[in-house]
């Protein structure tokens, strides 16, 4: 079974003006939630159309797991992405839970145990709702620095909200989602394991897989640099999460929300982008719906 884009994790060393910049981006930003003692993270969601960026920082970490045989530490994972620096850390796609975890180690791309998150949260009315998430996560060893795994949603009734999904400047979803590599065919094969779709399109500028939710994109640092007119994130230890593709309502509304906020963008193949130095490290593009 094919899985679309869930969401991708922005690691940010200060949470606080990460949540202040995509807030001056015209995104609402939720209020900060805690993660479990043994993560030790901290986030913001920004929520689009049955996807989301989750804005994760550090809050104690004195208590975090370490990755240890058939465990995949997500705290340790961050922590040591974000003493190297920022930017788009995590790629998490839809998931069955339990049953990714047994197709992974069968594909031979993670032998990890599913790991299960619940905490509490409040709606806007104060009223208390449970959250809950199955996680099962992969890994490609061709791409250390870039984390991967499955989220199953099992109160999406309590985390869905349509009223946080409307953003002024006029995003309404997750296109795609863009890695760079120096080798492209070091990671089809996981790719194509990971997300279960056995078609990868070869383009003009690497490879493309079309999810149920969104298209991931993998291109040399040279195509990205092409295509998008911003530096990449270093490859030399293999490929990385470089950029995030906003579906975008109105363009010309974005591109006056820019203009007025004084964040530094440019065009660029029909996109508005804001690159790595702006954007905390990654690379953020707008494109007509």
């Amino acid at each position: 079974m094919a899985r679309g884009i869930d969401h991708v994790v922005h690691a940010v060393r200060d949470l606080d003006a990460a949540a202040e910049f995509y807030r001056r981006l015209g995104f609402q930003v939720s209020g900060r939630n805690r993660h479990p003692p043994i993560w030790g993270t901290q986030n913001h969601i920004v929520q689009l159309d049955q996807c989301y960026v989750e804005l994760l920082g550090l809050g104690d970490t004195s208590r975090t797991a370490p990755h240890r045989p058939r465990y995949f530490s997500f705290g340790a994972f961050n922590r040591d992405f974000l003493a190297r620096g920022e930017g788009l850390a995590m790629l998490a796609l839809q998931g069955k839970g339990a049953a990714d975890a047994a197709e992974f180690r069968i594909a031979g791309i993670g032998d990890f145990e599913p790991f299960e998150l619940e905490r509490e949260g409040l709606r806007p009315d104060g009223t208390p709702v449970r959250f809950a998430f199955t996680l099962a996560f992969a890994s490609d060893p061709h791409a250390p620095a870039a984390g991967f795994f499955s989220s199953l949603n099992r109160f999406p009734e309590n985390f869905w909200n349509p009223a946080f999904q409307h953003h002024g400047n006029t995003a309404a979803t997750l296109a795609g989602v863009v890695l760079v590599a120096e080798n492209l065919s070091d990671h089809d094969i996981f790719l194509s394991a990971f997300t279960g779709e056995r078609e990868l399109l070869a383009t003009s500028s690497g490879m493309a897989i079309k999810t149920p939710r969104g298209e991931i994109r993998m291109m040399t640092p040279a195509a990205f640099r092409d295509h998008f007119a911003a530096e990449p994130p270093d490859t030399a230890d293999g490929a990385r999460l470089a950029a995030l593709r906003f579906a975008t309502r109105d363009m010309n509304v974005t591109a006056k929300l820019l203009e007025q906020t004084g964040l530094p963008h440019h065009a660029r193949m029909g996109r508005i982008v804001i690159g790595p130095l702006a954007a905390i490290g990654a690379t953020l593009a707008f494109e007509a719906v």
